[in-house]
């Protein structure tokens, strides 16, 4: 496995990606392709499971990028079949070192035939239903808390494998978008809050489940919708047949899916994730106004909103740093010298737009702080005269549960610090978040948010869980006291 970049750990962690087809020959050369598009939810590690009416289920999982393994054309002929799916990973829940046997998709046996899943998000309860599994006589081959579905669909009394997992995610607590297969189905679920994305595409006489529509037009499908909060679709040669096995819910989708997550050339609930980005740095520029001589983002994720606080303060937007699009997770051994390097292996800043002038500098997140102190410094080195920093989410102060890998809360820079402190931390001019109503107005919510009903889960800003995590509960984790 390559080693992990070691200047990416300021930033959340995607979850995962997948991405099923049925109704396509060779439809894991389909799902290959769609993973790749797909990479940015998860880099460490990706799966594919296929079927052939002849050959049977095929399976195979390797560490690294898409590109790296499943474009061989050794490897994507042992996974032949009109049906397949996948799955890229970043270890959201379980052991953080790297092991094949937590790679995903997962399998599973059972007397009405073999099922493969996979799975976007975190279960809350995980370690409490592996308790008691394993009580009952469960074996487990991994430590991620998604193989609990498995265990969960063979120990259920019901006729068939969609009926099994309506039976298993009965008993889930936490966020869940699923694909899955049977020999003759593709099946795809989200958890009754919405929490992770899940959207239904068509191509030709096949059917597509992915996590994002960006992933749907690398293959040329069209995008039909969004998968519903709380329902599930099974799909077979008939046609998409819909079911609503959970008491329903009012929708909390992950509103950082808006500000980082997903990529800018997706679409979520019918609004195109660019736009609510720049809109996010619109917001900002009328909450957060200052006087300064450039805009400049902290590429790529800061850059849609960059562009947008830009237009509305009338400042010029300016390419003042440079991201080094070639840098990849092989490029070398990070020694102590390499270390002490910072992120100007990544970025470099453009000096003779930089010099003498009062920047801006936009960015999507503040996490530990750590990247933002070295960019500033590089901004600084450069000649800059100001440097202001302008935050397109609002302070980041309580971990995510729902399959996003965030730092303990006392790492976390706005759990322990004010606006003030970090602007001394830093040792910036001025820094300033955008507020969780601007945030909530840029993602199309004319009033904001309200407060006695969250449109969204927002709980990595508000501290407000939509789902107690009951496990972390067990550890110890406080939650917020009620105001």
């Amino acid at each position: 496995m390559p080693p992990a970049h070691p200047f990416d750990d300021d930033k959340l962690k995607e979850e995962c990606g997948v991405f099923g087809v049925i109704g396509l020959s060779d439809a894991a050369n389909f799902v290959a392709l769609g993973l790749h598009a797909l990479q940015h939810r998860g880099q460490e590690a990706g799966g594919i499971v296929s079927h052939d009416p002849d050959e049977g289920f095929n399976s195979a999982r390797r560490f690294g990028y898409v590109r790296d393994n499943f474009t061989k054309q050794s490897l994507m002929e042992t996974l032949p079949g009109p049906l397949a799916i996948g799955h890229v990973r970043y270890s959201t829940a379980g052991s953080k070192s790297a092991q094949i046997r937590d790679v995903q998709p997962f399998f599973g046996e059972f007397s009405m035939g073999g099922a493969a899943i996979a799975h976007n998000g975190n279960i809350t309860n995980a370690e409490a239903l592996r308790r008691e599994l394993i009580e009952r006589g469960s074996i487990f081959q991994s430590s991620s808390d998604s193989e609990c579905i498995i265990h969960l669909m063979a120990r259920s009394l019901q006729r068939d494998i969609p009926e099994r997992m309506q039976d298993a995610l009965r008993r889930v607590e936490g966020a869940f978008s699923i694909v899955a297969m049977t020999r003759t189905k593709l099946i795809g679920v989200r958890d009754p809050l919405g929490v992770r994305p899940l959207v239904l595409g068509r191509i030709a006489d096949g059917w597509v489940l992915s996590s994002e529509t960006c992933a749907l037009d690398i293959i040329g499908a069209t995008f039909e919708r969004e998968i519903a909060p709380g329902e599930m679709v099974v799909i077979n040669g008939d046609g998409v047949e819909s079911h609503f096995p959970f008491r329903r819910k009012k929708s909390r989708f992950c509103v950082f899916e808006h500000v980082y997550f997903s990529r800018p050339d997706s679409i979520i609930g019918g609004r195109s994730v660019y736009e609510t980005r720049r809109q996010i740095g619109v917001e900002l520029a009328r909450e957060a106004p200052v006087e300064a001589d450039i805009v400049c983002a902290v590429p790529d994720s800061g850059t849609p909103a960059a562009i947008g606080y830009a237009h509305e303060s009338g400042i010029p937007f300016g390419m003042g740093i440079i991201r080094n699009q070639y840098m990849g997770r092989t490029f070398i051994e990070p020694t102590e010298q390499i270390r002490n390097m910072g992120v100007r292996l990544k970025l470099n800043v453009n000096r003779a737009l930089i010099r003498d002038k009062r920047v801006v500098l936009v960015d999507d997140s503040v996490v530990r702080g750590t990247t933002s102190r070295k960019i500033k410094e590089m901004i600084l080195d450069a000649g800059a005269r100001e440097v202001h920093f302008r935050i397109a989410s609002p302070p980041t102060a309580w971990p995510c549960f729902y399959g996003v890998d965030t730092p303990q809360r006392e790492k976390l820079l706005a759990a322990t610090m004010s606006e003030d402190e970090m602007r001394q931390h830093l040792n910036v001019d001025s820094i300033k978040f955008v507020s969780l109503d601007g945030l909530y107005r840029a993602v199309g919510e004319a009033n904001g948010r309200d407060a006695s009903c969250p449109q969204y889960c927002d709980a990595c800003f508000s501290g407000e869980y939509p789902v107690a995590p009951s496990d972390m509960i067990e550890k110890g984790f406080e939650l917020k006291a009620a105001e």
